[in-house]
């Protein structure tokens, strides 16, 4: 599977059971990069993209165990490290700055097995920076 995840310059991932932030053109961005693939995501996460349309939008509470080799998930609020294994690429979008947060991201991509293969900037409708990374092992 393919993790797509966004974080904080500390890895902050929610806070109080929230997303940090939301930013609309990243939310596009993440659309064009699975447009022919299968996006996964839990419940929550879908309330994000209702704006959007994806042909093949799956949403379960389950979506990390379903996920098959080459599908996409976004993924805001799970621990990563139990299934790094199935883990084939990692998209990380930064926020470039700092949120209160108190669920963090659990891998260590800047070490072991993996190696930054991509990164780019864009602005987003909130954020004046976004840096995705890419990551493959």
């Amino acid at each position: 599977m393919i993790v797509i995840v966004c974080l904080d310059d500390k890895g902050g991932m929610m806070f109080n059971h929230r997303r940090q932030s939301r930013d609309k053109i990243l939310c596009e961005q993440i659309l064009r990069l699975t447009k022919h693939a299968v996006l996964h995501m839990s419940h929550y996460s879908a309330g994000l993209f209702s704006d959007f349309s994806h042909s093949d939008l799956t949403v379960s509470d389950t979506f990390l165990r379903d996920a098959g080799n080459g599908d996409f998930c976004f993924v805001e609020d799970a621990a990563l490290a139990p299934i790094e294994q199935r883990i084939e690429k990692l998209i990380i979008f930064k926020w470039n700055r700092t949120y209160p947060a108190d669920r963090y991201f659990d891998l260590k991509p800047y070490e072991g097995a993996w190696h930054l293969a991509l990164s780019s900037d864009f602005a987003g409708s909130s954020h004046e920076r976004i840096t995705m990374e890419v990551f493959e092992r």
